[in-house]
């Protein structure tokens, strides 16, 4: 355990100094990285879009290949962000004490926890980009809207990366993981409207959608294609902006509770 004294406010220093660090630790990994965050989506996109696109040709006005292609953005998204704060940051306070040599220098928790979001969101901002593209190569029209799906892809991916540090923080033992991911994250995966619309569940299933972050990402990232929804859209924005902070501030006291005596 590692004892710091808190600065009180982020300072660039102490933030860059630890985004430096990942990028340079990411230069020895970042194939397996790239590969396993990728490449599951597109699994999912090539198996659901063509194997159901061959038995159902249009949902909710959309081709199904398109419909899904844009859906697993979001799968992506969270793929490569809450997994790999979860499991990357227990191993590096837990079995690695990287934290610990980190809170030597002048980095507090928040700074800490800060720059970790920020660069695994990131990451998940690059690679969500990924089934898009494969989508575009199996007949998705490209539009100047899909420039800001990065962009939606970093906001949804602060918030799960904060999502998987406080998860990290608060759990006692590396298999505490299988409940969040059994109870937690797939039935958000499977109810965000990636490979049918919310539109064909019960009522109360729909209205537990609209609460889902993952929602509101794949619905971006679908009018990023296809077409803005004015309001409504910003409303979901400002959904996803919301679920970052609250995620970023309790990822904060669950790494603060277990770094610092």
């Amino acid at each position: 355990m590692a004892t710091a004294t808190r600065l009180g406010r982020l300072e660039r220093p102490a933030l860059t100094g630890v985004l430096v660090r990942e990028v340079v630790n990411f230069s020895s990994y970042w194939r397996s990285a790239t590969f396993s965050s990728t490449v599951e989506p597109t699994i999912y996109l090539l198996a659901f879009g063509f194997g159901f696109g061959s038995l159902v040709s249009k949902v909710a006005g959309y081709d199904y290949v398109q419909f899904v292609g844009t859906g697993t953005v979001a799968t992506a998204v969270l793929f490569s962000s809450a997994f790999p704060a979860m499991f990357g940051t227990f191993v590096k306070y837990q079995f690695q004490r990287t934290y610990d040599a980190i809170l030597a220098a002048p980095v507090d928790t928040e700074e800490l926890v800060t720059a970790e979001a920020l660069w695994v969101a990131t990451r998940a901002g690059i690679y969500g980009c990924v089934p898009m593209l494969v989508a575009i190569a199996f007949g998705l029209k490209p539009s100047w809207g899909m420039l800001a799906v990065p962009f939606v892809g970093f906001l949804a991916g602060f918030g799960w990366a904060c999502f998987g540090i406080a998860i990290a923080g608060f759990a006692s033992s590396i298999e505490n993981f299988s409940y969040v991911i059994s109870a937690v994250l797939t039935p958000l995966f499977l109810v965000a409207g990636t490979f049918f619309p919310l539109s064909r569940l019960p009522h109360w299933a729909q209205v537990a959608g609209e609460l889902n972050p993952l929602h509101h990402c794949v619905e971006l990232v679908r009018h990023a294609a296809f077409g803005w929804h004015g309001w409504t859209d910003l409303a979901r924005v400002g959904a996803l902006l919301g679920f970052g902070v609250a995620t970023w501030r309790i990822a904060i006291h669950a790494m603060t509770r277990k770094l610092i005596d």
